[in-house]
């Protein structure tokens, strides 16, 4: 073979002699100096990964609340609303044809009162009575801005970092970064994903290695209801003859992968099959919720049919955390054109998803804590904007990418603290911005990465989440 056709792989097996030597700089790549380098490229498995630096978290759980909760509604309170409820004021650059121009536009005061929780005493709104009494674990973060204004870009930069090109996961980049703590269930799990606004690219490897995926469990068209989930267990065959024909496959598999001179992705689809195997014999038990208590499903409200839907999968996202799963992903969405928090008109439509995830997320928060869980738990909760204060139409109100609210429990972070502020009606961040690149940046933190150097080469350049931006926030750090 003319050595200029040589692959990388074929040259190492035929250059054997300088295997020694290879040995040697292989010890001490990782060390330059006193700066520890990671090599993170070259692992293509689920096992756990040492964190470059001691973290303060383990695993995340974001909750993520699709098509932009109102902060001006419910988290970030603004007297001036109801000073001057009706008032028209100019607003440059609202979304609707009118970019770099004035506009007026006329408040809309907060619809739901506000009160004082906690010893911390921070204001949380009627919509969320269940997480306001949860409010001195929370630290919330009032300065948010990001990417795009619709909801197709902000929610793909909030999961992936980009508005519109094909990149990985935030999950994708968590599990290449550290792995799973356990092999028999996936490092990334998404439940009840929606399959609109980003759909599969929200929790896409894009170009990792496949293994890196999320698990997509059920679909927001036909959401976990039952206790078990369908087509896990097979009626047909023995476990021990499933186990045989799935060494003889895998057999067959590993032998076109050595004459395939070891193919990355081939061997990447090779792991996929295994954990899919080890992930059959082992979700029965890990998605089975009637082995929860009745006090356990009361806290989650999986007793009442308002909250009984978004209850099992803060439940399954505890079962999951409990059993190893790096970064588990709730999702309030369906499949509407119109997201469920998205009320361009009829904003009193919010006390009706507040209403189905209030008790849940606070029953995760309580459970997790209870269990010895929440210090090294990170909990995320969050759309992916806000809205605005002014109204869009008689009663609803518009996306605002500006100036929103998300909040962090758990995991490293401060409690009963609030972090950065809106302008004196909630329209704009003013005070300790933060882009949803140093939100992501502060997560990896949180773990134990350095988001400059959790990169992937592809396509001649070295890519990471956050791109070429972020900063961690230490302010919300304890």
């Amino acid at each position: 073979m003319h050595p200029s056709h040589l692959s990388r792989r074929q040259m190492l097996q035929r250059s054997a002699c300088g295997f020694g030597a290879m040995a040697m700089a292989g010890l001490t790549a990782n060390v330059t100096g006193n700066e520890k380098k990671f090599d993170y490229q070259s692992r293509n498995t689920l096992v756990e990964i040492e964190p470059m630096f001691a973290p303060r978290t383990k695993r995340v759980i974001f909750i993520f609340m699709q098509g932009g909760p109102s902060h001006v509604d419910s988290l970030d309170y603004k007297p001036e609303l109801l000073k001057n409820h009706g008032k028209s004021i100019d607003f440059t650059g609202v979304r609707f044809g009118t970019f770099g121009k004035a506009s007026k536009r006329k408040l809309l005061k907060p619809l739901w009162k506000f009160r004082p929780y906690g010893e911390s005493g921070r204001l949380v709104s009627d919509l969320f009575p269940y997480m306001g009494q949860q409010v001195d674990k929370l630290c919330m973060i009032h300065s948010m801005e990001t990417e795009g204004v619709a909801h197709g870009p902000s929610t793909l930069f909030l999961h992936t970092g980009a508005t519109n090109l094909v990149r990985p996961s935030i999950g994708s980049w968590i599990t290449y970064g550290l792995g799973t703590e356990n092999q028999n269930v996936p490092g990334f799990v998404t439940i009840n994903p929606s399959s609109s606004k980003g759909g599969p690219r929200n929790y896409s490897n894009a170009f990792l290695p496949t293994i890196y995926q999320g698990t997509a469990i059920g679909r927001a068209s036909q959401p976990v209801t039952k206790a078990k989930f369908p087509n896990v267990t097979n009626p047909i065959q023995s476990a021990k003859t499933q186990q045989q024909r799935f060494e003889l496959l895998q057999q067959m598999n590993r032998a076109q992968f050595s004459r395939a001179s070891h193919d990355d992705q081939l061997e990447a689809t090779i792991k996929s099959y295994e954990l899919a195997f080890r992930m059959q014999t082992n979700a029965p038990d890990l998605t089975d919720l009637s082995r929860e208590s009745a006090e356990t499903l009361a806290l989650y409200g999986i007793d009442n049919k308002v909250t009984e839907d978004f209850g099992r999968q803060c439940l399954l996202a505890r079962r999951m955390a409990e059993s190893g799963v790096r970064y588990i992903q709730i999702n309030y969405s369906d499949e509407s054109p119109n997201p469920r928090w998205d009320q361009h008109s009829n904003m009193p439509k919010h006390k009706d998803h507040a209403k189905a995830v209030d008790k849940p997320v606070a029953g995760l928060l309580v459970d997790l804590e209870r269990r010895g869980l929440l210090d090294d738990t990170l909990v995320w909760w969050g759309g992916e904007f806000g809205r605005t204060p002014f109204a869009q139409g008689s009663d609803g109100r518009d996306h605002n990418p500006r100036g929103f609210t998300v909040w962090l429990a758990g995991g490293g972070v401060k409690p009963g603290f609030a972090y950065g502020e809106t302008d004196e009606i909630g329209h704009h961040a003013v005070k300790d911005k933060v882009h949803m690149h140093d939100l992501h940046a502060t997560i990896l933190h949180l773990l134990g990465i350095d988001h400059k150097q959790l990169t992937y080469k592809y396509a001649g350049r070295n890519f990471r989440l956050t791109d070429v931006a972020g900063r961690v926030i230490k302010g919300i750090i304890q």
